[in-house]
């Protein structure tokens, strides 16, 4: 994991906000600001810095406690103190913080004051004209916020990846058929594979008379049109997302694919990269004073700084220039190398087809392997597995395996893990089993501390495989909880068991960053559907985007191992 500087001061502002919101000490607060601002105007990088020796008390406003966030930030890209106090704050109140105007100080007082812990209750709040009473807030106030709240809520909000697909796929197919169409490609966070996207950028090379931007804004899906030109059109469509279409001479497409793809923070590298070589680099091409010198593709781009193509989804100013200047870049996995899964669940909990629906769906997708992982007891909503119900699945198990053909149903289990850290079924049973998967589904509120060493003691259980979505986290639902992952992944080598990349578009659980960090440990990350039915196995190209994101190859992916590979690194967490 690579942590830049402004990914520090970010993580100190944060610290900063909570603490203002919660009023702490103003000298406190004021460290923290103060040291962001440091951070933020310094030239090297602090991991360099460090690795020169160099003592970080030297550094205006640093001192040793400072310093000592720092190198914990640099090791696990957050802070404990900082997810302390995600604890202790709702995440609706910091999302007042949006808000124009409506800084730490009169956020703490509507959140104190009025127990106000949402942006909804902001907005009944209001309007009811409660706001007003509190001492520097003011009818003018109010209104500020009412207006901020309604333009807030017409702000197109960040969609799943996996919404944003099937749209993405639909349109495209339709302007590839335009006449005169020669190229299309989407651009953007889409094609990085980020977690969530906030619009969609397309980019289309034509001939001259081809009708593409008329086609485009005449799409069935179309809400509104927001513009309509020559060389750029805009609409929203019915599901709300906006869609931009760019049209791009041949000459220039890879320089704009390149350049409309990001990240920003990666466009800045590469420009500056090009800045030292003399060359001008933008949408159009690279430059040499007038003359250009690349751009028809990416690779011409790329190659005109002396480095190799770097895939979409390194491009973040991760150390992914370094690795393309170096022959570092790593060779990603891709969908075709996932041999089978490892998370499944059948009718017998809460899954939406059987078990010999699920084997058969699973080698239609061309998987080797499938490892049925329905829940454990504990989670008696969805009909969680007991002993003698795991038993019998057991046996339906090794009876559809004695008359599958070229294909192979794993024993397995989603035991939940219990406050204190047991497992919640006997050992008894789960030696019984090829892999046990260990997830929480309950007391997410627990303190970091707490939290962190209920799944350490968990995964030190006899028979324990595989740390199912690790931060339990569902984007855009529900905040990770506080857990030094940092200490789990050192658990998960030390173990020798295996931590989840959660395919499901609304977990994506691995994070990228945690990915590399697993990596870096040499832990095996296995990418799982968590499939409730057949057609959730088609959630699996999500988590390969994901891993992708993180540097994953497929030597990092635990179900990437043919089944007798597989098989033997799976009896060695079952150690009873």
């Amino acid at each position: 994991m690579f942590v830049r500087n402004p990914d520090i001061a970010d993580v100190f502002d944060r610290i900063a906000d909570y603490l203002e919101i919660e009023g702490e000490n103003p000298f406190k607060i004021r460290a923290y600001r103060n040291a962001s601002r440091t951070i933020r105007g310094l030239g090297p990088e602090l991991r360099d810095l460090l690795g020169s020796g160099k003592e970080l008390t030297e550094l205006p406003g640093i001192g040793k406690e400072l310093a000592a966030k720092i190198v914990e930030i640099l090791e696990t890209g957050t802070a404990p103190a900082l997810e302390k106090l995600k604890q202790k704050v709702p995440a609706g109140v910091i999302e007042m913080l949006k808000i124009p105007n409506l800084g730490p100080k009169r956020v703490s007082a509507l959140y104190h004051e009025l127990k106000i812990e949402s942006l909804s209750a902001l907005k009944d709040a209001a309007e009811t004209g409660r706001v007003r009473a509190l001492p520097g807030f003011g009818a003018k106030t109010e209104q500020h916020i009412r207006e901020a709240l309604a333009a807030l809520a017409e702000r197109p909000a960040r969609v799943s990846v996996a919404t944003a697909g099937p749209q993405v796929e639909r349109l495209v197919g339709y302007l590839e058929q335009v006449p005169g169409v020669v190229a299309v490609a989407v651009a953007g966070s889409f094609r990085r594979c980020r977690e969530t996207v906030g619009d969609i950028d397309i980019l289309v090379t034509a001939g001259a008379e081809s009708p593409v931007m008329e086609r485009f804004t005449d799409f069935e899906d179309v809400q509104q049109v927001l513009a309509r030109g020559e060389t750029k059109s805009s609409l929203v469509l019915r599901s709300g997302l906006q869609v931009d279409l760019r049209r791009v001479a041949p000459e220039s497409f890879g320089a704009a694919l390149q350049y409309f793809t990001g990240s920003q923070a990666h466009n800045i590298a590469v420009r500056s990269l090009g800045r030292l070589r003399g060359l001008k680099i933008n949408e159009y091409g690279v430059f040499d004073g007038e003359k250009r010198i690349a751009g028809g593709t990416e690779e011409s781009v790329y190659r005109a700084l002396g480095l190799a193509w770097i895939p979409p989804e390194l491009r973040e100013d991760r150390g992914e220039i370094e690795a393309a200047r170096e022959g570092r870049l790593p060779e990603l996995v891709a969908s075709a190398g996932i041999q089978g899964e490892l998370h499944s669940h059948t009718t017998a909990t809460d899954g939406r087809n059987s078990l010999e629906e699920m084997a058969l769906g699973a080698k239609r997708c061309g998987l080797k392997y499938l490892a049925v992982t329905d829940h454990s007891q504990y989670l008696k909503m969805v009909g969680g597995l007991n002993e003698r119900r795991l038993l019998a699945q057991i046996e339906d198990i090794d009876r559809l395996n004695a008359k599958l053909k070229g294909f192979r149903l794993l024993k397995g289990i989603e035991v939940e893990i219990l406050e204190d850290g047991r497992l919640d079924l006997p050992d008894r049973i789960l030696q019984q089993l090829d892999l046990v998967i260990g997830s929480i589904h309950s007391h997410f509120r627990l303190p970091i501390q707490q939290q962190t060493e209920r799944i350490l003691r968990a995964m030190d259980q006899h028979f324990f495989s595989i740390l199912g979505h690790p931060s339990g986290r569902l984007i855009n639902e529900r905040e990770p909880y506080a857990v030094d992952m940092a200490a789990v992944i050192r658990k998960a080598k030390e173990r020798g068991c295996f931590l989840e990349l959660n395919a499901n578009p609304q977990r994506l659980d691995l994070t990228d960053t945690y990915c590399q960090m697993a990596k870096a440990a040499g832990v095996l990350v296995a990418i799982n559907t968590d499939a409730h039915s057949v057609a959730d196995f088609g959630q699996l190209i999500y988590g390969v985007g994901q891993a992708r994101r993180g540097w994953l190859e497929e030597k990092d992916v635990l179900n990437a191992r043919p089944l007798k590979e597989l098989a033997r690194l799976l009896k060695r967490t079952m150690r009873g």
